[in-house]
């Protein structure tokens, strides 16, 4: 989860990132409100079909995404954490269509139509890998810069972007603000409450967690929407459509090996230590920025006062209100476009 996030655990250096503690919100009418002020705003929209998924080699990959809005438009690249997929984005895509953007949502590698275009290619996790994945669908596009947002894997995803190629990134909404981490700062243990949160982090350095993952997956995710997202009471269908992304052939592997790495289980590939370097300094994110964290957040993840001082740019932070949880995106779609539109306004 963000990367799991993400959707590399949250927390920097020796001192740790502070987690915060699992308060869930009071349920109250602001939770109706806001998603139905979402859902009314999205039937203004301009719809787009993911129906027709498109496709794109890009460096080691053929990338699967759906594209909203008009060719011409200001580039947007919204990225999905795990386990979730190009759907937590369905809503805020129509919103930020509508308002003339360009929106492109990838399939992160190990998910839905994005495949691998060599079977020697090592199915890797790691932080950094996943963020190379991203500029080189920019490459394949070529779009030079981009507004990027995403949450879990997809906030840190942008986060490294963010902070190694600032020249690609024209603006950043993060949810949960910084999650960039590193294998070294990932030994220093964290209070017993912190470290329950990262249960399937340890179960999925067992061989016994791979098989369970591999011979349960869309089980197990499920149970994770539902403990990350407390109050959010998706249906049956809005699950089945996300979950068929999980049945991609190198999803398992993908997952991982994420974890792995991040507990110093796996290597990682050789020929991205020097960007792993770079990242285990803790850059700082020069370019404009909006972290946004939600009030019923049931995943693992820092107190935004912890990371502030990350981000040197222009910068704001919203908590959205109303018992939101960590797929902030699909379930506030609105306060998400928001961001992104705020964002752009700071770049302006």
């Amino acid at each position: 989860m963000n990367n799991r996030t993400a959707f590399g655990r949250r927390f920097l250096g020796a001192a740790a990132f502070i987690f915060a503690t699992l308060g869930l919100g009071n349920l109250n009418s602001a939770n109706a409100q806001h998603r139905q002020a979402a859902s009314e705003e999205s039937t203004t929209a301009t719809s787009v079909s993911f129906d027709h998924i498109k496709q794109i080699k890009a460096g080691v990959l053929d990338v699967g995404y759906a594209e909203a809005g008009p060719a011409d438009g200001e580039p947007v690249i919204l990225l999905h954490g795990w386990p979730y997929d190009i759907y937590s984005y369905k809503e805020v895509s129509d919103i930020l269509a509508a308002k003339g953007f360009r929106v492109l949502i990838p399939y992160l590698r190990g998910y839905g139509t994005t495949r691998f275009l060599s079977a020697e290619t090592p199915r890797n996790g790691q932080q950094s890998v996943v963020a190379v994945d991203i500029i080189a669908f920019m490459d394949a596009l070529k779009i030079k810069k981009a507004l990027v947002g995403g949450f879990d894997w997809g906030a840190r995803t942008a986060d490294i972007m963010a902070a190694l190629w600032p020249e690609r990134v024209k603006g950043l909404v993060s949810v949960s603000g910084y999650l960039i981490g590193s294998q070294q700062a990932n030994k220093t243990p964290l209070p017993p409450k912190a470290e329950l949160l990262w249960w399937y982090q340890y179960y999925f350095a067992t061989e016994r967690g791979r098989a369970g993952y591999e011979a349960n997956t869309r089980e197990f995710n499920k149970l994770i929407w539902q403990l990350a997202s407390p109050t959010w009471h998706f249906s049956e269908a809005t699950y089945n459509q996300s979950a068929a992304a999980f049945d991609n052939p190198d999803h398992v592997q993908i997952v991982i090996d994420n974890y792995r790495w991040r507990l110093g289980l796996a290597k990682g590939e050789s020929k991205y230590d020097e960007l792993e370097k770079k990242l285990a300094t803790g850059p700082a994110i020069t370019v404009p920025s909006v972290t946004l964290e939600g009030d019923a957040n049931g995943a693992p993840h820092p107190d935004p006062a912890v990371y502030a001082a990350k981000f040197k740019g222009k910068y704001a932070h919203h908590t959205i209100t109303g018992g939101i949880g960590h797929n902030l995106p699909q379930e506030a779609p609105q306060a998400f476009a928001d961001a992104i539109i705020e964002v752009n306004n700071f770049a302006k």
